[in-house]
């Protein structure tokens, strides 16, 4: 390869890049403004939130719950060749508060609802459906975005305080058959040793990781072309991009959070 060709490749990417993320502001930004803006549409909410929501529950919280046992049955065997496998419920609890449920649940979401998105409204852009909604006199952000990003704010944070639970859960299994704790000693030291700053921390990173989602799906879904091969790059292109923004922002998220305590 030449070195011009390298330079050539580079500024390409870097150019789509920042073209992409310009996409993606503005788009934050019309989603924003079109929130506001009537008529609202509650019910094509409230089946967003189950296609978005209550669809992926099972998955979500199964993943969780295999998740704490792993988690909690590492912690109990790297803790006892200290003597502190007791502190096995502590540590699960503020790992999943912090970081396991918010981050499990982004990924799953990401991963089955974003490509989902991705592909109804890139199907929507191929066959035009999307220049027909613009030539009614209608916003497709109105009518297609905002309904979308205000399922995934009322869902993704709800499925995560569930995955927190279910994690928990699925470490007092471990705590009980592996370490020999009781189930109200496991509980109470768990709820002793987690905070209100604990939960809000994956909270806050969930309203965060479900803005990023639905509005990578959106831009890619709605700049879908090229037919049903462009649909399936476009959900490709999502599930990978949404995976890296996940991971890169709950680090940063992380080490804000800390500094504000």
């Amino acid at each position: 390869m030449k070195i011009t060709d390298l330079f050539e490749k580079t500024g390409h990417g870097l150019t789509q890049f920042l073209e992409d993320f310009g996409s993606l502001i503005s788009l934050l930004g019309q989603t924003v403004v079109q929130c506001f803006k009537r008529p609202f549409e509650f019910g094509e909410i409230i089946r967003q939130v189950n296609l978005l929501g209550v669809n992926s529950i099972s998955i979500g919280l199964l993943t969780s719950f295999f998740t704490g046992m792993v988690f909690a049955l590492q912690f109990a065997v790297g803790l006892d060749r200290f003597g502190g496998k007791e502190y096995v419920s502590v540590v699960t609890g503020i790992a999943f508060l912090r970081e396991l449920g918010p981050v499990l649940t982004s990924v799953v979401v990401c991963s089955r609802v974003g490509s989902g998105i991705a592909a109804e409204l890139g199907s929507m852009a191929v066959t035009e459906q999307i220049d027909a909604i613009r030539a009614l006199g209608s916003n497709p952000v109105k009518k297609l975005v905002v309904p979308r990003m205000v399922a995934m704010l009322i869902a993704l944070p709800s499925m995560a305080m569930l995955a927190d639970i279910i994690g928990i859960l699925g470490g007092m299994v471990i705590g009980i058959t592996e370490v020999g704790l009781r189930p109200m000693s496991y509980l109470s030291d768990t709820i002793d040793g987690v905070g209100v700053a604990d939960l809000l921390s994956g909270l806050v990173k969930t309203f965060f990781f479900a803005v990023g989602v639905v509005l990578i799906a959106c831009h890619n879904g709605m700049t879908t072309y090229g037919g049903t091969e462009g649909v399936g790059n476009s959900t490709t292109k999502t599930v990978v991009t949404g995976l890296i923004f996940i991971f890169l922002s709950d680090f940063f998220l992380t080490r804000l959070l800390l500094v504000f305590g």
